[in-house]
C-alpha cells in the first residue's frame, strides 16, 4: 500500500516591507532594541522661586546710577532748603551792600593804581562767613536729622555723593561770590568814571576772588564731613579764619616766634583777599601764592574726608 506523498514546503521568500512606520524613518529604534529611559520631569520649583515668580514688576524702566544722578540729587537738595537761600542771601547782601557803599564814598582818583572791584572787598571779609557756614550745612545737616542714612540707602556709592555734594556746592559759591564781585566792579566803575579811573585790570580779581571764598567753602563742607556736627564745624572754621588773623600780634613779642607771626599774618583770610584786590599787594603777587596754599590745604582735608567716608558706619 503506497502512501500519498507529502507536498514539499516551499521556503516563502522575505518580502521587504513596502511601507515603513515614522518612528522608523525617524531614526527611532528598532523593533525588538532596548526602549530608552523616559526623560526625568522637572523638579517642583521652589519656595523662593514661587516667590521671585510672583513678585511685583516696575513698570519704571531700571537702568544704571551715574554721578549725573546724584549731581541732580544734591542740587534738588540745596536749592529746596532754606538755609541756602539765607546764607547765599545774607551773602549777596554783605558784599554788594557794603561794596556800593564803600564806592559811593570814593573818588575816581582812588582808582588810578587799584582795580574798581576794591569795594567787594570789604564786603567779602563778613560775607564769607556766610559761604563757610553753608559748606558745613551741606553735609553735616544731613548726619544731624538723620537723612544721610536715607542718602547712602539710595545711592551706596558714598565716593559718588561726597563729589556731587562737593560739586554743587563749590559751582554755586564760585558763580554767587564771582557775579557779585562782578556787580561791585561794573557798579563802581559808573559811579567812578573819570580819567584814569579803571586802568587797573580787575577781572583777575573776579576770578581769583570768588575761587578763594568757594576754596573756604569747600574747606568747610570737608571738615563738617569729618566733624559732622554743624556747631562744632563751624566754631573749627571760625577759627581757621580768625586765628591767624589774631595770633600775630602776639607772636610778634618774641623774637623766635616772629616769622611765624609773619607767614600767619600773610597767610590769613583777611590779608590773602587784601592782596588778591590789590588793597595790600607789596610784593606784586596778587595772591597767587596764598591761592595756592589754600588749594592745598582744602585738597588735603577733602582727600582726608574721603578717607574717613568708609571707615564709619554712616
Amino acid at each position: 500500500m503506497t502512501t500519498p506523498e507529502t507536498p514539499q514546503q516551499q521556503p516563502q521568500a522575505q518580502q521587504a516591507p513596502q511601507h515603513q512606520p515614522a518612528y522608523a524613518q525617524a531614526g527611532a529604534p528598532a523593533q525588538g532594541a532596548p526602549m530608552a529611559p523616559p526623560p526625568a520631569a522637572p523638579a517642583p520649583p521652589s519656595a523662593w522661586e514661587q516667590a521671585m515668580a510672583n513678585a511685583y514688576t516696575s513698570p519704571i524702566p531700571v537702568r544704571k546710577t551715574h554721578l549725573g544722578n546724584a549731581l541732580a540729587s544734591e542740587w534738588t537738595k540745596i536749592k529746596s532748603v532754606r538755609s541756602t537761600m539765607w546764607t547765599l542771601g545774607i551773602f549777596l547782601l554783605l558784599v554788594v551792600g557794603i561794596g556800593l557803599l564803600a564806592a559811593a564814598n570814593t573818588t575816581p582818583e582812588n582808582y588810578a593804581d587799584m582795580p574798581v572791584t576794591v569795594p567787594a572787598f570789604f564786603g567779602l571779609m563778613l560775607g564769607q562767613i556766610c559761604l563757610i557756614t553753608l559748606g558745613v550745612l551741606v553735609t553735616s545737616s544731613e548726619y544731624g536729622t538723620g537723612m544721610i542714612r536715607t542718602t547712602f540707602t539710595a545711592s551706596p556709592q558714598r565716593y559718588r555723593v561726597f563729589t556731587a555734594k562737593i560739586v554743587v556746592f563749590f559751582v554755586t559759591a564760585f558763580v554767587v561770590s564771582a557775579g557779585s564781585i562782578l556787580l561791585v566792579g561794573l557798579m563802581t566803575s559808573a559811579m567812578n568814571s573819570g580819567p584814569g579811573a579803571g586802568d587797573v585790570p580787575w577781572a583777575g580779581t573776579v576770578l581769583k576772588g570768588g575761587l578763594y571764598v568757594s576754596l573756604l567753602g569747600v574747606l568747610a563742607l570737608a571738615v563738617g564731613s569729618m566733624l559732622r556736627h554743624s556747631a562744632g564745624a563751624i566754631t573749627a572754621m571760625l577759627g581757621v579764619v580768625l586765628v591767624p588773623a589774631i595770633m600775630p600780634m602776639f607772636l610778634m613779642i618774641w623774637e623766635s616766634t616772629r616769622s611765624l607771626a609773619e607767614k600767619m599774618s600773610d597767610y590769613n583770610a583777611i590779608n590773602s583777599l587784601a592782596k588778591i584786590f590789590g588793597a595790600e599787594d607789596i610784593d606784586g603777587s596778587g595772591g597767587t601764592s596764598q591761592l595756592v596754599a589754600l588749594v592745598v590745604v582744602t585738597l588735603v582735608a577733602v582727600a582726608a574726608a574721603y578717607a574717613l567716608l568708609e571707615k564709619r558706619d554712616v
